[in-house]
């Protein structure tokens, strides 16, 4: 018997019980990316279900539901505070004002090739107090959404379609916190760190793929390297929202800039010989 509340972490509830993948699936198409094993292992293990009720364009009451069918037991106490009807919008976005909102649509500048990180924390760092952000893009930008949630922003994503997805940003505190990235640490060791793990290379090469696919090409390679081998990636930009994911898995990291279209990056974990 596993109780579960608002809170409960999704990865949990995968692991509760062998159905609950499409059980979930089955609450919103929304959720059929779940099938993708890189992007559940990223996202499942910092989703909760009122969160996932947000993305999915539902209610916490609709995974109530469904799970309790498997199994899952909800506390009573839980159970009062949500009624079918309840409304998953986020209590920032029930109050905001259609002047509260600065839009900025990034899709024009992935289009082109680029990274929008600069653009978006410029926006960010430029944000009036009690003013929410709103990223248009066309997909669901992830690895923004736990940059920002890191620092004390909460989100909200609305897929309008296929190719159009809202991601809403606001920070409840009046002063908003700093948001940078990691910086990339000078590759002065580069054929150093190469040498070390001659033979022991892992390569994947995501210059090919569509974003957020090569973070989480990337991560799930990580969580298949051996210990003691290195991860050698070909990219066309630095992974900029990958860097302090990096860091909190314990890993190192080296970046060489080949041209505008042509990263390499060495990542391995702390301490290998």
């Amino acid at each position: 018997m596993i109780r579960i509340n608002a809170n409960t972490r999704i990865s949990e509830v995968l692991k509760g019980h062998p159905a609950a993948l499409e059980t979930i699936i089955g609450i919103s198409p929304r959720f059929a990316r779940l099938r993708n094993p890189l992007l559940r292992r990223l996202m499942a293990a910092r989703t909760s279900i009122a969160a996932a009720s947000r993305m999915g364009g539902c209610t916490v009451n609709d995974f109530f539901t469904k799970l309790k069918g498997l199994g899952f037991v909800i506390g009573k106490e839980e159970e009062s505070e949500i009624s079918g009807g309840m409304t998953a919008v986020p209590a920032f976005m029930q109050k905001v004002e259609a002047g509260e909102v600065v839009e900025l649509d990034v899709r024009p500048v992935i289009e082109g090739g680029k990274d929008p990180l600069g653009i978006i924390l410029a926006e960010i760092r430029a944000l009036p107090a009690g003013m929410v952000l709103k990223i248009v893009n066309s997909f669901e930008p992830s690895p923004l959404i736990i940059l920002l949630e890191n620092k004390g922003f909460q989100s909200w994503t609305e897929t309008i379609e296929d190719s159009l997805v809202y991601t809403y940003f606001f920070h409840p505190e009046s002063s908003l916190p700093e948001v940078a990235v990691a910086e990339s640490p000078a590759a002065d060791d580069w054929e150093q760190v190469i040498q070390r793990f001659a033979g022991r290379l892992t390569t994947i090469d995501v210059r090919s793929l569509e974003m957020p696919m090569p973070m989480l090409t990337i991560i799930g390679a990580l969580d298949n390297l051996c210990a003691g081998e290195a991860l050698f990636v070909h990219h066309k930009r630095i992974p900029v929202f990958l860097l302090p994911e990096l860091a909190e898995r314990g890993f190192e990291y080296r970046v060489r800039e080949i041209d505008e279209a042509n990263v390499r990056l060495l990542i391995f974990k702390n301490g290998s010989n």
